[in-house]
This record gives structure tokens, sequence and C-alpha cells, in this order.
């Protein structure tokens, strides 16, 4: 076989297997999607967990602030170069303050700086001790950073990793521990508070953190679970993303100055990236000095996952879920396959989610929640867990 027969084998493996992926063709009108063949949909697949993508009068207010002289929609080069316009410090320095941390770094995604910071600051003599779930981009991260070791500690399993910990202090000169607050296909988090009192009991270990699906939502002010457990102080790398709660794109780790300077000269997806548009940093800057006033819609969303689980609960369904993401855990690709298609038939637009972003036997509809949906819409889902909602 050729290059091109080889890769289309594959593919027609995955088509076999109930995994091939295609690129959806969709129009977006606020809370709903429309395919090309007219079916409108109730979006529940966005990471938009505030609702605020969906927010006219937001952007409407937003867009009274700009001039054709402020509306840049390119950098036109990496930070250290020209692209270094003053939104991105005064963003920066609202970040630093809102975390009371000494000082901020933007990127323009999570994947860059999860792919980024790990590679930058580990070395021969680092051991990565990284939850068992976290993310793709973490997962990259850490194969970037070798010859870094890495040891992979079971999900949540914090006693495993505590006896880790004990095991391997005294033979590495920095250990650096990585998970999520709250996790992206599974919907649970895991214990702050308890990771902070683990690295506080040794003197070489780090605390790496990534809060993409905790920012805007959880916390007395949106600033994630760090805040909500009142550990941000503890946290060596705490690392968030604009593009989920915020509406936006990019992503920022709150650290020290000293990290910060570091991260500035030797993290290459940093360094060799044209800087992000300064009229979305400035939307950034727009949306996060407002986090603060939003808990109404925090509170709310929270709300319609307890309500979604609940629900799950009386037709069979077990969800380790406790926020705003809920997966529906079917099982094998196939069937998940056609239960999207069924919801999808019935108006909500929910997608399956198979490997290998989660493991094998372990397909989910993973139905993630927004502010501007409502009770009623989550108590018309058709859950049943037989097959009438195949027909």
């Amino acid at each position: 076989m050729n290059f091109t027969e080889e890769l289309q084998q594959e593919l027609d493996t995955l088509r076999t297997q109930g995994n091939l992926r295609r690129l959806p063709r969709l129009e977006h009108d606020g809370r709903y999607v429309t395919t090309p063949d007219g079916k409108r949909m109730l979006n529940l697949s966005s990471n938009d967990y505030l609702g605020l993508a969906a927010d006219i009068e937001l952007r409407r207010e937003f867009l009274e602030t700009l001039t054709p002289e402020t509306f840049l929609p390119t950098s036109s080069s990496s930070r250290l170069l020209t692209g270094n316009f003053r939104v991105y410090d005064e963003l920066e320095d609202e970040l630093a303050r809102l975390f009371g941390t000494e000082a901020t770094l933007v990127f323009n995604c999570g994947y860059h700086a999860n792919t980024g910071i790990l590679p930058a600051v580990a070395d021969a003599r680092t051991l990565i001790l990284a939850d068992k779930l976290v993310h793709a981009s973490l997962i990259d991260g850490i194969r970037l950073s070798a010859p870094a070791r890495c040891i992979r500690y079971r999900h949540n399993d914090l006693a495993q990793l505590e006896r880790l910990v004990d095991e391997h202090s005294g033979q590495y000169h920095r250990l650096i521990i990585v998970t999520e607050s709250v996790f992206s296909m599974d919907g649970d988090r895991t214990d702050l508070r308890r990771l902070a009192a683990l690295k506080r009991r040794y003197g070489n270990v780090l605390l790496y953190v990534d809060e993409a699906h905790a920012f805007g939502v959880f916390g007395p002010t949106g600033l994630g679970c760090a805040e909500e457990e009142g550990c941000i102080a503890d946290i060596d790398f705490l690392v968030g993303t604009f593009g989920k709660a915020c509406a936006s794109a990019g992503a920022y780790v709150a650290c020290s100055r000293t990290v910060r300077d570091y991260l500035v000269n030797r993290m290459r997806p940093f360094i060799f990236t044209t800087a992000l548009p300064p009229v979305s940093v400035t939307w950034t800057l727009f949306v996060v000095r407002r986090l603060a006033s939003m808990g109404d819609r925090r509170h709310h969303v929270l709300c319609l996952g307890e309500l979604l689980r609940r629900r799950l609960y009386e037709q069979g369904y077990q969800s380790p879920s406790v926020s705003q993401i809920v997966p529906m855990i079917i099982g094998a690709s196939t069937d998940t396959v056609l239960r999207a298609e069924a919801l999808q038939r019935h108006g909500f637009y929910a997608l399956p989610v198979r490997p290998p972003t989660v493991p094998e036997g372990t397909s989910r509809i993973r139905l993630s929640l927004t502010a501007s949906l409502t009770e009623e819409e989550i108590n018309s889902l058709p859950l049943e867990a037989n097959n009438k909602i195949l027909n």
C-alpha cells in the first residue's frame, strides 16, 4: 500500500470502531446551532459556561468602547519583538491583582501553556507526578519535558500520590505535582487543600494546577477552585484559560515574578508565537473585570449541573461530576454515537466523546452546561436508559 492507502485503512478502522471524527458544519445563533439541513438544536456541547458568548448586550457594550484606532485585529509579531501591546500588561496586572500573586503571564491558548511551561522548568533532576486523567495538552507537555521522569498516579488517588512523594522526594532535585482542578471529561474535582498541605511538607515539591474548567465558574469572585479552597498562594503554576467561561481566547499562569521572567526567556511556545490580537486581549480584560459581579450566573449553572445529575441518577446512570460538566457514560462507542444522534433528533446538540479522548469502554455524551440554559430545558432532556430514546 502507498501512503494514502495506509491512512485510508486507518480511517476505515476508526469508522468500524465508531471512533471516526468529522468537523461539524454549523451555524450559530446564540444558544442554538443549526446544521446544513436546517436542523436547529439547543447547544449542550459548548464550554461557554457563563453564557457570555451568547450575550449580545455584553458584546454591544464592549463594541461601544472601540474605535477604528483601538480595534487592532492583529499583533503582527511575537511579544518579544513588537507584539507586546499595552493591553497585555493591563490584563496581566489585573490578573495578578485579582489572584494576589506577584505576576501573571498570558499565552495564546491553554494548549500553549500546558505544552510550554513544564518543558521550560523540568530537567533530568525533575520528577513529574501527574494525575492519570490530566488533559492531552498536559500529557504532551510532560512528553516534551524529557529527560524529566514522569509517574502517573491513579485518578484523584491522593493517598497513592502521598506515597510517591514520600518515596521519591529524596531522589530528585524537585518534584512537580500536576493536576486539573475540575477534570474536563468527568466533571469531578480534586482536593486542592490536601495537595497544598502535601506540598508544604516538602521543600522540593512544586504544584501545577490547571483551572481551565473552573476559572469563571468557581470561587466567590470566579477565580476558580483555588480561590474557593483558599490555596492560591500554595500553587506555583496556577493555569487557566479564557476560551471557556470568559468567552474569549488565550490562557494565563499566575506565578512568582521570577517564574514569569524565566518563562519569558525559556518557554518556546511563548517565544516563537505571534501574540494574540490586541482586540481579543481587550475583550478578555473587559470580561475579567466583570467576573466578580457574575455570581448569579455561577450559582445558576452549578444548580443546573445538580439538577442534571439528579435526573441521570433517576435513570440509572452513575456520574462522577460535581460541576457544570456532566458526563452521561454509555460505554461502547457505537452505542454512544447512536445515543448522541437520538438526542440531536430531539433537538439537543450533544456529542459523543470516544477513545482516545477517554479510555476504552467509557465513551460518553459530555453534557456541557451554560448559564444561559433553563431548568425547564434540562428537565426536557430525554435521558431514558432504555431504548425508547433511540426510536
